[in-house]
């Protein structure tokens, strides 16, 4: 005849395994709460500076993205999770910004070179 009763063995298995669950999920907890304020402070960084009004046109699918982030509490309009997803999109992309900003003076040396030029060629022909 079987035993139905957990064995003492079993029981403290049972018991650790709930203790380490129990312990997994307040780690989670912690690791959670400590992304949202990380999440947050970004978001407080990114929107502290705002002071330039852009009307822009985005399709549907831009559209209810932002809104997912109005919804989801982290933002209070869309305008604010458009202006957060720009300034990351900026950051993210440092590298291609640096080589335009590099090709961009490099076109300022040459128009500056044109005037120059133009000035010089309109001054010897008075």
């Amino acid at each position: 005849m079987e035993n139905k009763e957990e064995k003492p063995p079993e029981k403290k298995e049972k018991k650790h395994v709930e203790e380490a669950f129990n312990e997994i999920g307040d780690h989670m907890e912690r690791f959670a709460v400590k992304t949202a304020e990380s999440i947050k402070k970004a978001i407080d960084k990114a929107l502290s500076s705002r002071n330039t009004v852009l009307t822009i046109r985005v399709n549907e699918a831009s559209n209810k993205k932002l809104n997912m982030l109005v919804d989801a509490g982290l933002f209070r309009s869309r305008s604010e999770s458009a202006a957060f997803l720009i300034e990351e999109g900026i950051k993210s992309q440092a590298p291609l910004f640096a080589k335009i900003s590099d090709k961009l003076e490099t076109i300022d040396k040459i128009r500056e070179e044109l005037k120059t030029i133009i000035q010089g060629e309109t001054e010897t022909k008075e």
